[in-house]
């Protein structure tokens, strides 16, 4: 899978730094909507994170230009911060935008250099171009076993979902069964496991906290 999964991620790489060239660092530059809808799915992920003070980590795997750095920091001001993305112009982007902030850091990267107390994943499942069914769901297997080797207390990501209407549904899209990984993370990282499926979005998350 080594070889396949290099080359699966340059292509992503590639696709993520088209769309940053054509839109900037903006929703739309990391292939959202808008801005309402990234808002929306940042609250449902930062739903893992349980302390009452600040002062955690977080791994930011897919980081795109940052945008979940700055939605972050708003509500906790200590957080540290680490955003992991295979494209090298996402990540320049993001270090551009946030050269200010002492708190984050970004690196080039399919995974994270430390294990922080949460893991977050954005989007990273949804664009799988020309990739079958059976490759994408070796590789969303393996980045989860990835986020929980580096997450303490727990972690989330997110999916579109197969519930999508069929008329609207892209071929060069991953369409997960919320059920199937709801069972895969519950049998595999923890018996604290949450599906919120009621958000709005053609999008489910998951939410694993360990024991």
């Amino acid at each position: 899978m080594d070889n396949r999964k290099n080359e699966l991620l340059d292509e992503v790489a590639a696709y993520y730094a088209e769309k940053l060239a054509k839109h900037g660092d903006t929703p739309r530059g990391v292939d959202w909507n808008g801005e309402e809808s990234q808002t929306i799915r940042f609250a449902q992920l930062c739903k893992v994170i349980r302390p009452k003070s600040s002062d955690f980590s977080l791994n930011d795997l897919g980081c795109g230009y940052g945008a979940l750095f700055n939605f972050l920091s708003d509500k906790y001001p200590q957080c540290s911060y680490l955003g992991v993305d295979v494209s090298a112009e996402m990540i320049m982007a993001a270090q551009l935008r946030n050269a200010a902030s002492p708190n984050a850091r970004f690196i080039t990267s399919s995974e994270p250099d430390i294990i922080s107390d949460y893991g977050v994943a954005s989007g990273i499942f949804n664009v799988r171009l020309g990739r079958t069914n059976a490759d994408w769901h070796e590789y969303i297997q393996g980045t989860l076993d990835q986020l929980d080797r580096t997450s303490r207390l727990g972690f989330s990501f997110n999916c579109l979902t197969s519930y999508s209407d069929e008329d609207k549904k892209q071929s060069y899209l991953y369409y997960a069964d919320p059920c199937q990984l709801f069972d895969l993370c519950k049998r595999r990282y923890s018996r604290q496991v949450a599906l919120l499926h009621d958000y709005g979005l053609y999008e489910f998350t998951i939410l694993i906290t360990k024991e």
